[in-house]
């Protein structure tokens, strides 16, 4: 009875609007980087057409959605960017990882970042630039797609099955290069070999030309926290220099684990 009555108080405090809205935020965040059109917001949140643009130019007044040409497609606001910068910075793992990211960074003159498990997404709440002239500005704070990201198969190979599936139907698996996995199938593949050898591999998948490694952060519970990631163009890396790449993200993992007092589950 307590449950049902808790969850009748949930729904009588859920303003519509409100729900839609924030719904919109996440359909533009899990979209294409080209952008989300107004067809694909009206398809995605079930509504009119009138009602979803409705919406998103509110959202676009208010800084959180920006609209660009042609379309017009939809894509995050700068005030999503500053909010999530400022949300990350109070995780408690933010913290903790920092001097591990600089040691990163500096060892591999890549960008380092850190991610938390988000419900099977990965979500990046800390990141150091490399030196250099080459930046790899992604904001912090906003989910990304799990299967094109190192940290996102790291993550998902660790959780339940059904998990991956429910991701798979959530996000549709869209393809962001020729090389991003767009099957189930392939990507099941994928996560069974990340999980035996310990550390994810985003190969040009995100973007062309950058490569990704990443291995996983444990909790006091076996449970996988999230991942560490460095980014850096690909240029003629060779499967060895990946496969060091890995052993060094997961050495630095390994103690960000231990230092929060986690372990990994077999």
């Amino acid at each position: 009875m307590a449950d049902g009555t808790e969850s009748g108080e949930k729904r009588s405090y859920a303003v519509g609007s409100v729900v839609r809205a924030l719904r919109l935020v996440d359909l533009v965040a899990e979209g294409p980087a080209e952008g989300v059109t107004l067809t694909e917001l009206t398809r995605g949140l079930g509504t009119s057409k009138s009602t979803a643009y409705s919406l998103a130019r509110t959202m676009v007044d208010a800084g959180y959605l920006r609209d660009v040409q042609p379309g017009p497609r939809y894509r995050l606001g700068m005030a999503l960017v500053r909010l999530g910068d400022r949300a990350s910075a109070t995780h408690p793992l933010a913290d903790v990882v920092k001097p591990v990211l600089n040691e990163l960074s500096r060892q591999t003159g890549m960008t380092a970042r850190a991610a938390i498990n988000d419900d099977g997404y990965p979500m990046f709440i800390a990141r150091v630039d490399a030196a250099g002239t080459v930046r790899f500005h992604t904001p912090l704070g906003v989910r990304e797609l799990p299967h094109t990201s190192a940290a996102g198969k790291v993550i998902l190979s660790l959780l339940p099955a059904a998990v991956t599936e429910r991701i798979a139907e959530e996000t549709g698996l869209p393809p962001r290069t020729r090389k991003t996995i767009t099957s189930a199938a392939e990507l099941r593949a994928e996560l069974d070999l990340t999980r035996g050898r310990g550390y994810g591999v985003d190969d040009e998948e995100d973007s062309d030309g950058v490569l990704c490694v990443a291995a996983p952060v444990f909790d006091h519970t076996g449970t996988v926290l999230g991942a560490l990631s460095v980014t850096g163009l690909k240029g003629d890396q060779s499967v060895r220099q990946i496969t060091e790449l890995g052993g060094v993200l997961t050495e630095a993992a390994d103690r960000i684990t231990r230092t929060l007092g986690g372990y990994r589950a077999l």
